[in-house]
């Protein structure tokens, strides 16, 4: 009985009111799209210049020769002849069923994405790890895009640019961001104290002690925030084919409204081999370099 009488009894706020406010916040971001709308999209016109080619680039190119590239790319990273012939099976399997072109799309997608977060992550983490001020600012905003719904990212972004490629990309980047901003952060933190007051001693500035001694000592767990990034993007091809997205996301959007189980089955399939391979490389590359740089520490 109290708890009812409490719920009975808590403030809240006239639903007239509550309409006003909705419909305020609906007409200055309307108004917003209508005023800035096209100066927003002709601002990302040149990304999506980019992400047209590089799309090309993928689908016009012969299946073997990305595969090849790609294999050197997974032993360059790794040093791993096993690890290489599983990326090999992997993209050799996803042409034998058909899923090529749509893989290809996708690639491309996660490319940009990933690109683009680092080149956005990256930076903010450095400012985070030289300002607990800015990481006061930075971390609540973090915690809002990571528990945000995926769904909600498409709102803001369909109303100001309509649906294609560069409105996914930027809802997929929103999604992903998170880990490499908040890993650079905390990979800086955590280099030895002891390390930088050596590199100051000898006579190492700000920027050298940056460059030179924290983001080498912290790039296995940057490596890892990437990872992270990389694994969230491809989390988001699915979601991002609700707004015309190209790719594996689409078939699997279509085979959920019209009940198509292997077409389902088969490109989500492929979405998790890419994954394992993202996956699977760039742990190989951090693993690498942290034992790198217990060698060089050992000496």
């Amino acid at each position: 009985m109290a708890d009812s009488t409490w719920l009975t009894e808590f403030p809240s706020m006239d639903r007239a009111d509550l309409v006003a406010i909705r419909k305020f916040l609906d007409s200055g971001f309307r108004e917003f799209s209508r005023n800035y709308g096209d100066a927003i999209e002709a601002f990302f016109d040149p990304l999506l210049a980019f992400l047209v080619w590089f799309e090309q680039l993928l689908l016009q190119s012969p299946w073997w020769i990305i595969i090849l590239v790609v294999a050197c790319l997974a032993y360059l990273a790794s040093r791993s002849a096993k690890l290489t012939l599983g990326v090999v099976a992997a993209f050799l399997l996803i042409g034998y069923f058909g899923m090529w072109d749509n893989a290809m799309r996708t690639m491309g997608i996660i490319a940009v994405s990933t690109l683009l977060s680092i080149a956005l992550g990256v930076p903010i983490g450095i400012l985070m790890s030289g300002s607990n001020r800015v990481q006061s600012i930075v971390t609540p905003i973090l915690d809002v895009m990571q528990t945000m719904p995926a769904f909600v990212y498409l709102i803001p972004v369909v109303m100001l640019l309509g649906i294609g490629k560069v409105p996914g990309i930027i809802a997929v980047v929103i999604y992903a961001i998170p880990p490499v901003i908040r890993l650079t952060n905390l990979g800086i933190r955590l280099v030895d104290r002891e390390v930088l007051e050596a590199a100051t001693a000898y006579g190492a500035n700000r920027r050298q002690r940056l460059f030179g001694v924290q983001l080498p000592l912290a790039m296995p767990t940057i490596m890892a925030g990437i990872n992270q990034t990389i694994m969230m993007a491809l989390a988001m091809v699915v979601i991002a084919s609700m707004i015309g997205v190209k790719g594996l996301g689409q078939p699997v959007l279509k085979s959920i409204t019209n009940q198509y189980f292997t077409m389902g089955l088969f490109n989500g399939l492929a979405i998790v081999a890419l994954a394992i391979v993202f996956d699977r490389v760039s742990q190989a590359y951090a693993k690498r370099s942290q034992k790198h740089l217990e060698g060089m520490n050992s000496e």
